[in-house]
């Protein structure tokens, strides 16, 4: 305990000098990664402090990340060096895949579809028949909501018709969507609700927004809905940040069950669905029905779509449906990051989607990747039985696996010697606000690779947790 030792100033503040005290030691590693706290009943006895002094340290070094809590077990420190060390270096291999420097990499990052299944000459013939119909015009600005056309086209070909166009607003993907509607409608401290774990990007948005991230766990059919609630009453919730298909990176869908009461809690307490529709179109189970919480309800609900994930990722299209009262506010969010998406890429996609491309390539996205689905999941069950335990999504690009504890491998350890075998996972920490979280779950995408490659990155991971 000498450690802990503090001498206090009469014109300091107890509870911001235990919290300096307690991230110095941590930072300077006589704390290590993972120690547990003294108890608040303890630290204040020792220290000669009342409890509220030391709780109040305690949630400041939580609220920075120092610290994270075990419900019924008690404080432990986190060194924040290490985990930003594990993410640029995830992203530093990341970038380098991408850009195609390093090519014999087994990579299952991949999150969106590959472009080996698109047909390049499709899409040149569709740019050549728009400059050539619409010269010039092609390359100026559209209206700031989008080309009016590819609306109409998204409106008929996707809603039925459903008289959404003065609701829709063209973005550049859904990153932007997400990040539009966090500077509308979110203020700094505003309590928004997140599933655990969720989307990295999003969690980025809210965090620089300033807003007050709250987590709630997700289950095989959406997110625990008592927990939600519980939520929603203790603290004044704005939004509600969920992926309603396949979600990233879980792979989880949500129930119509779970919307209908998610819905119903967002008229009772008065916030509202940020809906990001992901990956929806990659279903291979015909009984998963496509039924989103905006099809279910307009006023509550703000629906993002990306096109990038699933058309090419360089073509960053998207769109935003929101209800008629935040119509103004968006659009103006919107010409704020930037005027007007490429219009050129818009009436090739508007091209694309009249005359039946889309379907064809969803037709051929699904036959390709549904047999991948099924032979990474025939060899997770037969290779890493008993070493993981996951979720079988039945539909998306990606599956979410659970470490056996028992192995005493976590996924940080697991992405450093996977590395080694120039092999790539996503570690489960990106995927969670309190990194801790995610110490024992990692991101499997098969979108980039082929059969040979899987078979050999499945035998790679199987090596390592059974410490060959």
């Amino acid at each position: 305990m000498e450690k802990y030792t503090i001498k206090f100033t009469e014109d300091s503040s107890k509870y911001i000098d235990i919290y300096n005290k307690i991230k110095e030691l941590i930072e300077c590693k006589e704390i290590l990664d993972g120690e547990k706290l003294p108890t608040i009943r303890i630290l204040s006895k020792y220290l000669k402090v009342n409890k509220i002094t030391v709780i109040n340290a305690y949630k400041k070094l939580s609220t920075e990340g120092y610290i994270y809590q075990v419900q019924g077990s008690g404080s432990y420190a986190r060194r924040k060096e290490a985990v930003k060390n594990l993410k640029n270096e995830y992203k530093d291999i990341f970038n380098k895949i991408a850009s195609g420097e390093l090519k014999d990499f087994i990579d299952f990052t991949g999150e969106t579809t590959s472009t080996n299944f698109f047909k390049v000459e499709t899409l040149r013939e569709v740019f050549n028949e728009v400059l050539t119909r619409d010269g010039i015009d092609a390359l100026t600005y559209n209206d700031s909501l989008g080309y009016k056309s590819l609306r109409e086209s998204i409106n008929n070909n996707f809603w039925n018709g459903k008289n959404c166009l003065d609701n829709m607003l063209i973005i550049s993907g859904a990153q932007q969507g997400i990040d539009i509607v966090a500077k509308a409608l979110i203020n700094i401290n505003e309590a928004v609700i997140v599933e655990k774990p969720t989307y990295s990007g999003a969690l980025t948005v809210l965090k620089l927004r300033g807003a007050n991230v709250l987590q709630v766990p997700i289950e095989n059919d959406g997110v625990n809905i008592e927990y939600l609630e519980k939520l929603i009453k203790k603290y004044k919730v704005k939004c509600f940040y969920t992926m309603s298909y396949f979600q990233n990176p879980t792979g989880v869908s949500c129930s119509l069950k779970k919307k209908k009461k998610i819905i119903e809690l967002a008229y009772k307490y008065n916030f509202y669905i940020i809906e990001d529709d992901y990956l929806s179109e990659l279903i291979y189970d015909d009984e998963i029905e496509y039924l989103p919480y905006r099809s279910l309800d307009s006023k509550r609900v703000i629906y993002i779509k990306s096109f990038s994930k699933i058309f090419l990722p360089g073509i960053r299209i998207g769109y935003l449906l929101a209800p008629t009262e935040f119509n103004e506010i968006l659009h103006a969010s919107k010409v704020s990051t930037d005027i007007s998406t490429s219009s050129l890429m818009q009436r090739a996609l508007n091209e694309y989607i009249t005359k039946g491309y889309w379907v064809d390539h969803i037709k051929c996205l699904n036959r390709e990747y549904s047999n991948r689905y099924n032979y990474v999941v025939k060899l997770i069950k037969e290779r890493l039985n008993g070493l993981v335990t996951f979720h079988e999504p039945k539909g998306g690009l990606n599956l979410f696996l659970n470490i056996n504890k028992n192995l005493n491998v976590t996924s940080k350890e697991l992405f450093y010697k996977l590395k080694e075998k120039n092999t790539i996972i996503t570690p489960g920490v990106i995927f969670f606000h309190n990194a801790k979280d995610g110490e024992w779950s990692f991101r499997l995408g098969f979108s980039q690779l082929d059969y040979k490659n899987i078979d050999k990155g499945i035998n790679n991971i199987y090596e390592i947790l059974k410490g060959r």
